[in-house]
């Protein structure tokens, strides 16, 4: 939990966002290991039950892995950014390489209570950002308290994640995905 900050290696939820630490499971990473090194640490991924059930022991065949086809290894290497962007309209998320499709297939990081979350992240971040607010000085001890408990909880969930740019060519293609999933 330490090392991974109590956040799911493959979604970055947070132990609070995802019902608790009963919720919370170790997956091996690369299921296709055995014997010492199926146990090793740097195998062992704090994962959402939701994240570990969707990955299970899947695990690209090596003519895929010749085509970039690969599961992200956060522990190694920044997945989100490179490989993964977020839809700035749908907060769905969208890969850059194959790896990064691959690697939002398999986890189901595009599961509908990852979007929302995501969505309400965004939401409250641009309430907690852009929103002037004006009070006269005895309003402002109670504003900070309140403005300081949101962000505690805003905190807890999915950190921002970069957006796609309107300028990509998946940022069309990813609105009418969206628009026929929720249609």
């Amino acid at each position: 939990m330490r090392a991974f900050n109590r956040r799911c290696a493959y979604s970055q939820q947070h132990t609070d966002r995802s019902l608790g630490e009963k919720t919370m499971e170790i997956d091996h990473f690369n299921p296709t290991l055995t014997g010492v090194a199926r146990n090793d640490y740097k195998n062992l991924f704090l994962a959402t039950r939701h994240c570990n059930n969707a990955k299970r022991d899947k695990w690209p065949d090596r003519s895929l892995r010749r085509k970039g086809v690969r599961l992200l290894n956060p522990c190694e290497e920044q997945d989100y950014g490179p490989h993964i962007l977020e839809h700035p309209e749908t907060h769905r998320l969208v890969g850059l390489t194959p790896a990064g499709r691959y690697h939002i297939s398999i986890c189901d990081l595009n599961a509908s209570h990852l979007v929302t979350e995501r969505k309400e992240r965004a939401d409250c971040w641009r309430l907690l950002e852009k929103t002037p607010i004006t009070l006269k000085s005895e309003g402002r001890a109670c504003l900070d308290e309140v403005l300081k408990s949101l962000k505690e909880q805003v905190e807890k969930m999915i950190p921002k994640i970069d957006y796609l740019s309107v300028d990509h060519p998946s940022y069309v293609m990813e609105l009418e995905v969206a628009k026929a999933l929720f249609s």
